[in-house]
C-alpha cells in the first residue's frame, strides 16, 4: 500500500465527507486519521460546547434547537471534516512541490546507483548509462536520456505528478520576461547540442 502523504489527504477526506454528508456511517477512526491532532482537539471542544449548551438552554422542539445553536455531534464531526478538507486544498500544492523535490533527490539516488553498479561488473558507459535509465523508467521517475517512453508502467499517483509537474513549468514559462525567455531557450539549445553530440559519438 503506497505511503499517504498530503497530496492524499484533501481527496480522502472529500470522500469521507461526502459520505457523512449521503448519510452514510463513519467509522471514528477512519475520521480522526484523516484529521491533525488541533483538528481533533478543535472537534473535541466543539462538542463539549454544545453539551454545556444542552444544560443552559432547554429546547422543545427542532425550531428551538436550530434557534438555540444545537448541533448534533454528527454536525459537528461534518464541520470538522469541512474545515480540515479546506485547510488540506489550502496546503496540497505545497505538498506537491515537496513530492517532486523528494522525486528529483530518489532520480539521482536510483540513476546513480545502477550506474556505479554497471560500471563495477564491467559494463561499458553507454550501456550503463541507458540501464541507469531504465531503471529511472521502472521507478517511475524521469529518464536522464530526454527519451520520452510516455506513461507506461506508471502508477496513477505517479502519472498525475508528472502531469502536474509539466502544468506547473508551463505555468512558470508563462510567467517569464522576454530576457528569461530568451535564456531558457539557449539554455534547450545548448542541451539538444549536448544530447546529439553525445549521440554521434555514442557516449
Amino acid at each position: 500500500m503506497p505511503k499517504l502523504d498530503g497530496t492524499h489527504t484533501a481527496e480522502r477526506l472529500k470522500r469521507r465527507l461526502e459520505e457523512m454528508l449521503q448519510g452514510d456511517e463513519v467509522a471514528a477512526r477512519d475520521k480522526k486519521s484523516l484529521l491533525t491532532e488541533e483538528q481533533r482537539a478543535a472537534m473535541v471542544a466543539a462538542w463539549t460546547e454544545q453539551q454545556v449548551l444542552r444544560k443552559q438552554k432547554r429546547a422543545r422542539n427542532k425550531e428551538e434547537e436550530i434557534a438555540l445553536g444545537w448541533k448534533s455531534k454528527r454536525e459537528i464531526h461534518i464541520e470538522a471534516l469541512t474545515q480540515a478538507l479546506h485547510q488540506a486544498q489550502e496546503l496540497e500544492l505545497a505538498a506537491w512541490h515537496n513530492k517532486m523535490k523528494d522525486a528529483e533527490v530518489r532520480q539521482g539516488h536510483v540513476y546513480f546507483d545502477e550506474m556505479s553498479k554497471q560500471m563495477t561488473a564491467g559494463v561499458d558507459v553507454k550501456t550503463a548509462k541507458t540501464r541507469a535509465n531504465n531503471a529511472l523508467t521502472r521507478a517511475g521517475l524521469r529518464r536522464l536520456d530526454c527519451e520520452l517512453l510516455g506513461t507506461q508502467g506508471l502508477s496513477k499517483r505517479d502519472r498525475e505528478v508528472r502531469d502536474l509537474e509539466d502544468a506547473i513549468q508551463q505555468k512558470s514559462e508563462s510567467e517569464l520576461d522576454d530576457y528569461e525567455r530568451e535564456q531558457l531557450e539557449l539554455l534547450r539549445e545548448h542541451e539538444k547540442a549536448v544530447i546529439e553530440n553525445r549521440k554521434r559519438r555514442g557516449g
